[in-house]
């Protein structure tokens, strides 16, 4: 079960990005893949959720997403419930700017500093005073958001209905008793109102308030007993005894505020939010707020992109599957008409091998199949005509990586481990890009290490990419009929941005090189220009 929001926000302030990758073969994505695939930037394009409570959820679902089928067919079709029901999706719309709108008033509640009783808030995060006004706002966020779903007609859907229930299950909660008030503080500690139902022992009664209507009836009760039992000239009402009168209560009254502020503060609202922000009842209805923001933002994502998107087909499968008919990077296509699309279809054949000139296009195009593969897996709308794919159980993006200089295996072998973590950890079900391979390595040794790694994952049945220059390893797997030979199309010397079939043997590294100013002629000026 994952984490939730709240639990991993118990040490620090609330932030957005606050979920990590799952450790290589355990999640669907790891910390290297999640950095190739450029996750934080997918995150900038799908957000569009209201809340810091939604946004923190997206992230995580795309930072551990799903690889449960079912689950994400529920996700899509609790998506196209809000897209048919416009009634629904606009309670909710308004549910979340309230929730939006208050929400801060929360955090500050549970994870607020106080300055004491003379302090003065001067950050965000700081709470002046006693707590009370923060106290009574924080509470107020969940018991009206518990009131709203509440108020709002019952959804059809599997996915939606139980957020519903979570957000309305918890008005059954000690958590909620305690918020809707009063608590009793006993001998027993801090108690509901419901607990307090079975109990005879004595007990406080703590309301957010300065206020106290009981203590202060006793203290004149006990002003009355002193004026009847030993009369003296200041309990007499006059304008003479008014000196005298002060002198009495004008120094219990600066007892009186910071002896019941600190008192309500340290034994009641301090203990109270602790209890709150371990709560996992609270927690799981935190994060069921968030979790209807982000199905919002799925579709604000999707009415924003500006080309054509869809909920993929989910298909099941013994080994991995994808077609892509028109697919657009999440990334890049946003608000761009002139991206180009590209189709690609990869199936039984489970190996692509795509070769092609710098900057034609080929890691844009692994990017966008990787990106376009996990938006599937959280439920979320792609960049496409149409999509029909499989659910992978990990993906991996691979790239050369610079070797470290306490890890003494070099290049070749600094990648050559990466591959191997890979490899142990995929199965038929998983979708692998390699951004070329053995780098770091002579000719004919890169050849053979290659050769050897691709076959093992041909073998190991899941959907391979390959991206390379090295045409000629491609050609020794076109031989033996293995893989699909594609490569990016250039028209007039210039990319078309086109995935196309065959094998590219051009590299049009001296065009690259004039493109950037780092030519041969280039550096033949830059040497005349310094005699």
């Amino acid at each position: 079960m994952k984490e939730t929001i709240l639990q991993g926000w118990q040490d620090a302030w609330p932030t957005i990005k606050s979920s990590k990758p799952l450790a290589t073969g355990v999640g669907v994505i790891d910390e290297s893949a999640f950095n190739t695939i450029e996750v934080d930037k997918l995150f900038d394009a799908v957000n569009h959720a209201s809340t810091t409570i939604g946004q923190a959820v997206l992230f995580r679902s795309l930072t551990q997403p799903l690889d449960a089928l079912d689950e994400l067919k529920q996700k899509q079709e609790a998506v196209e419930e809000l897209r048919q029901n416009s009634a629904l999706k606009e309670a909710l719309e308004q549910l979340l700017e309230t929730a939006a709108s208050h929400e801060e008033s929360f955090y500050l509640l549970l994870f607020g500093e106080f300055l004491g009783s003379f302090g003065t808030a001067r950050e965000a995060h700081e709470i002046e005073g006693y707590g009370y006004l923060q106290y009574k706002r924080g509470i107020r966020f969940m018991l009206d958001l518990v009131a709203q779903i509440q108020a709002t007609e019952t959804p059809q859907s599997l996915y939606l209905k139980t957020l519903f229930d979570k957000i309305t299950a918890f008005a059954d909660t000690r958590v909620y008793s305690l918020m809707e008030g009063p608590a009793y503080i006993s001998e027993n500690g801090i108690q509901s109102k419901q607990e307090r139902k079975n109990s005879f022992s004595p007990a406080i009664i703590f309301r957010p308030r300065m206020f106290k209507p009981l203590l202060i009836t006793l203290f004149f009760a006990s002003v009355w007993a002193l004026a009847h039992f030993f009369p003296t000239d200041m309990f007499n009402i006059s304008i003479q005894a008014i000196p005298t009168a002060t002198i009495f209560f004008v120094p219990l009254l600066l007892v009186y505020y910071p002896v019941i502020g600190s008192f309500d503060r340290d034994s009641c609202i301090i203990p109270l939010r602790n209890e709150f922000k371990k709560s996992a009842d609270l927690a799981e209805t935190l994060d069921a707020l968030g979790q209807l923001d982000e199905l919002l933002s799925f579709i604000k994502f999707a009415d924003a992109f500006g080309s054509p998107v869809v909920l993929p087909s989910l298909i099941d499968g013994e080994h991995h599957r994808i077609n892509l008919v028109d697919a657009k990077n999440p990334v890049l296509g946003k608000e761009n008409p002139d991206y180009v699309g590209n189709d690609f279809v990869l199936e039984d054949d489970k190996l692509v091998l795509v070769t092609g000139p710098n900057s034609g296009g080929k890691t844009a195009f692994c990017k966008t199949i990787t990106q376009i593969q996990l938006l599937a897996q959280i439920g979320c709308y792609v960049p496409a005509k149409a999509v029909t794919l499989t659910v992978a159980d990990r993906i991996f993006y691979q790239v050369s990586e610079v070797s470290h200089l306490n890890d003494g295996e070099g290049r070749f072998g600094t990648e050559l481990k990466r591959t191997k973590d890979i490899f142990l950890a995929t199965t038929p079900k998983s979708l692998v890009v390699l951004d070329e391979l053995s780098e770091g390595t002579t000719f004919e040794e890169k050849m053979e290490s290659s050769s050897n790694v691709l076959n093992g994952f041909y073998r190991k049945g899941n959907s391979t990419i390959l991206i390379t220059h090295n045409h000629q390893l491609v050609d020794n797997f076109v031989r033996q009929g293995i893989g699909l030979p594609r490569q990016v199309e250039f028209a007039n010397d210039a990319p078309s941005y086109k995935l196309i079939a065959g094998i590219s043997r051009v590299s049009h590294a001296d065009r690259v090189a004039k493109k950037i100013g780092f030519s041969k002629e280039d550096i033949d000026n830059y040497l005349a220009d310094a005699k």
